[in-house]
């Protein structure tokens, strides 16, 4: 039997119709107590939101909602969503948060009694689907787990709830590796770590040096390198612990400033590498070993930076910061590596250790001058959350963000510098964040062969064509229209007005069974431009410097492709770039989502490195061509033929780079129609086989992606992994 029930208490939420919603802050929900009820499962659906959600779901066993205990579901427009009350035990309510964004949506709930009703209610809706009467939703299933019931409903939810236990076995897993490491032979430390000090509170000097004690003995020291405090307390603290094993203390006559403490931290330094930690943070357990087993197993390195996570203002951990391999793209416009950062001291001193006058970015000054120059394999991220990030808004950079951001665009700007001038440096899409203008000397723009597949479509390629005429301020290109058997002749007499009215425009006609990677491939062979950019019929202009924007991203060195930022006609985000791997061959991360969403760590707010971005929208220069040769025909006709390319540039030696500074729509597919044929989705089977083959993307990890992030969903989620994933380099 299935009941209809109301929420207990709901808040962000307005009602729009008898089942519509209109999420209306960052954190709508609905709360049930179907205890009351004595029912066996509560159902859960959202039917046709305007843009996809990332639901989440909470459960309270009689003690409230734990922030930190949330279930994350898949993110979707249509979802189905079975709580097995009966599996749990004593379940007092159930918490149903839709998304974190304002967004709309019809939303039901239900109680069930028993599993047949539940079986019943779910193949009632993709029967419906199967007739074309509503979407197919996406089913999850939520149990104890080992459960057996509701086998076959939908997908069980790994149990997995949020950055706290997803932490604590890491730790395990750390501790499993670790701890029955040997002492620490050396006689002087392998780590240094600096810590300057100003008026800490004593709570935050012992949290922060019992994080140290349980790490290796010997294998590191903790110098702890006092700015003149004036606090009795700090004061009392450091005089009480002077002696004490592994730590050393400085102390300075007088404030001068974080970055003339650390530089004294790291005169005494003594071993080979140096890090720093901030007075009010902490080590996570085996952060040492896990930094030592990789030193050792990367020779090489120069630089070595972890993942952390950020706690609250009493140490105890929230969320996580997961990053990519080491990206200078990345880091041009955000300091997404932050903590924590291992550096060679040698290298460190001969640089002249932090600079003054960058207050509230000191940090990032250093490592914009230290990692310039370095090699590929000497930058390592070790995916562990080493650092533990106390964010209780009393930093220096929160307490003075607008004197930190200026201090980070003074040190970007001198480090784009071009012939001794500075480059120029704007806000981001997000204001704290950075865009370094990348523009030419002398605004020299080398030529670009615009390369357009087509047919008929004579819509779509008369606005594309009035965009690139009209709308599009780049002054030196060259439009090249490959098509496969136009026959509309409003199209063909299109193409010969623009001929006659444009020197610059040329179609190439051939009558062909449809080939996508065989038809650009012409274009290719055609173009004489410096770089090639690949564009869909279907792509509209938004804003006139696109096509600039793509071409300056040419100045990162060793730039071979660079991908624009497109978005759906109805404003969420089509393409932020291609993960290698999602969806087991590879997928548009955060596809769906609110077109101003920031992505992790602001990354979808400025550019950056990936594996691979979309050919609707790709510029390739003519020495990428020339060394990695056209699309490949004969395995990627259709689909992955892009993906394909990019990886190959990657294994080029390539750099394939993203920018969300570049942004256009994308009417996906609207000249070509569905693709839903038995003979299509046959060949598209085998594309995606052969990708898989090719790549290995079993155990494939994108180095733009993180390893604890599922790719089960394009936005990803925590995963738990069978062992600690080690070093890496931004590799493809």
């Amino acid at each position: 039997m299935l009941l209809r029930i109301p929420s207990v208490r709901r808040s962000g939420l307005r009602r729009l119709g008898w089942e519509s919603w209109q999420g209306v802050d960052a954190d709508p929900l609905f709360v049930f107590a179907p205890r009351l009820l004595r029912a066996a499962y509560i159902i859960l659906e959202v039917a046709d939101a305007d843009q996809t959600l990332d639901p989440r779901i909470y459960i309270d066993f009689g003690k409230g909602f734990e922030p930190d205990e949330e279930i994350e579901l898949k993110h979707t427009r249509n979802g189905v969503y079975v709580v097995s009350l009966r599996s749990f035990g004593r379940v007092h309510k159930v918490r149903f948060d839709p998304s974190s964004y304002p967004s709309r949506f019809c939303f039901r709930a239900f109680v069930a009694y028993d599993e047949k009703s539940v079986r019943a209610f779910v193949g009632k809706r993709l029967r419906a689907a199967a007739r074309g009467e509503r979407a197919a939703p996406l089913c999850e299933v939520i149990a104890r787990p080992g459960a057996p019931e509701l086998s076959g409903v939908g997908a069980r939810v790994a149990r997995v709830r949020g950055a706290t236990p997803h932490f604590e076995q890491v730790i395990a897993m750390a501790n499993d590796r670790f701890a029955g490491a040997p002492p620490w032979a050396d006689d002087r430390p392998a780590l240094s770590f600096v810590t300057p000090v100003y008026d800490a509170p004593a709570l935050y000097l012992d949290q922060l040096l019992d994080s140290f004690r349980i790490q290796r003995a010997g294998a590191y020291e903790l110098i702890l390198s006092d700015d003149g405090s004036t606090s009795r307390e700090t004061i009392d603290w450091l005089e009480r612990h002077r002696g004490a094993p592994n730590v050393t203390i400085l102390r300075a006559a007088q404030n001068g400033g974080i970055a003339a403490a650390t530089n004294s931290g790291l005169a005494a330094a003594r071993g080979e590498w140096v890090g720093f930690i901030d007075h009010d943070d902490a080590l996570a357990p085996y952060a040492v070993d896990a930094l030592l087993e990789t030193i050792a197993r990367t020779p090489g390195a120069q630089f070595v930076f972890t993942d952390e996570i950020v706690a609250d203002a009493q140490l105890q951990p929230k969320h996580y910061s997961l990053k990519p391999a080491f990206d200078p793209v990345l880091l041009s416009g955000v300091n997404y590596v932050n903590h924590l950062s291992l550096y060679r001291r040698e290298r460190l001193l001969a640089l002249g250790g932090l600079r003054q006058g960058f207050d509230g970015s000191q940090d990032y000054d250093l490592l914009l001058r230290y990692t310039r120059g370095l090699a590929t394999e000497e930058l390592v991220h070790l995916p562990y959350p080493a650092y533990l990030w106390r964010r209780d808004g009393k930093s220096y950079s929160v307490s003075f963000l607008d004197r930190a951001t200026t201090s980070a665009r003074r040190s970007l700007a001198e480090n784009y510098s071009v012939g001794g001038a500075p480059a120029i440096v704007e806000p981001a899409l997000n204001a704290d964040l950075h865009r370094v203008r990348l523009d030419p000397k002398n605004d020299a723009r080398p030529l670009v062969s615009i390369v357009v597949p087509s047919r008929d479509s004579f819509s779509l390629v008369t606005r594309l064509l009035d965009d690139l005429l009209r709308r599009t301020d780049y002054p030196n290109l060259e439009i090249i229209v490959v098509d496969n058997g136009t026959q509309d002749s409003r199209v063909l007499e299109l193409y010969e007005r623009t001929k006659a009215a444009c020197p610059f425009f040329s179609v190439d006609i051939v009558e062909e069974t449809f080939n996508f990677a065989r038809q650009v491939n012409r274009g290719l062979r055609a173009a004489r431009g410096d770089c090639i950019l690949l564009l869909n019929n279907d792509i509209q202009v938004i804003d006139a410097g696109w096509l600039k924007e793509m071409v300056s991203c040419l100045a990162y060195p060793s730039t071979g492709v660079v991908g624009a930022r497109l978005l759906y006609p109805n404003g969420t985000l089509q393409h932020a770039g291609v993960i290698v791997g999602l969806g087991s061959v590879a997928g548009h991360w955060f596809c769906g989502m609110p077109g101003d969403y920031p992505g992790p760590m602001g990354r979808l707010e400025v550019r950056q490195s990936l594996a691979a971005v979309t050919g609707a929208c790709m510029l390739i220069t003519r020495a990428c061509l020339e060394a990695v040769g056209a699309l490949d025909e004969q395995n990627f006709a259709i689909a992955y033929n892009d993906t394909d390319y990019c990886m190959r540039a990657g294994r080029a030696g390539f750099r394939v780079v993203w920018t969300p500074f570049a942004t256009l729509y994308h009417h996906e597919s609207a000249s070509r129609g569905s693709d839903e044929t038995n003979a299509n989705i046959a060949r598209f089977r085998r594309e995606q086989d052969t990708l898989r083959k090719k790549y290995g993307l079993v155990d494939y990890v994108d180095p733009a992606f993180n390893p604890w992030y599922s790719r089960d969903n394009a936005a990803p989620r925590l995963q738990l992994l069978s062992s600690l994933p080690p070093g890496r380099h931004f590799r493809v």
